[in-house]
């Protein structure tokens, strides 16, 4: 567990962690690693993800932070932009940037896969947040042909809607109610879209890696 020394209110945040990694090479200990000005430990090694490019900067996956620090230490990958808020791992030996994106050395092949897995996040990318029907702020997911009426659950089929229209809509087809599509569906083309089907918020520095459609 962490040790949180206190501090007044308002006053940056100091965690001390006791962390040790096992990676393939022994020479790797993270021992005592300081976080200054950071958030609390959870959410920083927890939640947080690093985009990971491979030697040709072609988007591969989204990585734990744990991970992506020692993939950096092991020389396996260099950091092609850190943290934002310039935040710094400090051990006993060395200091590491925090990472946002980091690149491989060498170059990996990754077998191709024609169809992207529809998930909320990728679909929310694809709709832009915004409501098929108003264009309003999507909260949620719709058929646009009703399920009960034969819709299936696929890309050509699910728009990013509000959850106004999403309760007016209710399982009724558009040409009863008459309405319409802002964007005809489609299924979005690029290998990125398979690393946003598992990112629901991407950091703004990835967008240069994920192509023009996302940012």
């Amino acid at each position: 567990m962490p040790y949180r020394q206190p501090s007044p209110e308002g006053a940056p945040v100091r965690a001390v962690r006791r962390a040790v990694a096992r990676p393939t090479s022994p020479t790797l200990v993270v021992d005592r690693v300081l976080i200054e000005d950071a958030p609390p430990p959870a959410l920083l090694w927890g939640r947080r993800r690093v985009l990971l490019l491979n030697a040709t900067f072609e988007a591969l996956t989204a990585l734990p932070l744990r991970r992506a620090i020692v993939l950096v230490v092991c020389g396996k990958a260099d950091v092609v932009h850190g943290d934002s808020a310039g935040l710094v791992l400090h051990s006993a030996e060395r200091s590491v940037v925090v990472p946002s994106v980091i690149r491989l050395r060498t170059y990996v092949r990754v077998p191709y896969r024609a169809r992207v897995p529809m998930t909320r996040a990728a679909l929310m990318h694809r709709d832009h947040y915004r409501c098929a029907y108003c264009g309003g702020r999507a909260e949620t997911i719709d058929h646009v042909v009703p399920r009960s009426r034969g819709g299936g659950h696929c890309w050509e089929n699910c728009v990013a809607c509000c959850a106004r229209c999403n309760h007016r809509k209710a399982d009724r087809l558009l040409c009863e109610l008459g309405w319409g599509l802002r964007v005809v569906p489609r299924i979005p083309a690029g290998r990125h879209w398979r690393l946003l089907a598992a990112v629901p918020e991407a950091d703004p520095q990835w967008l240069p890696y994920l192509g023009e459609q996302v940012a």
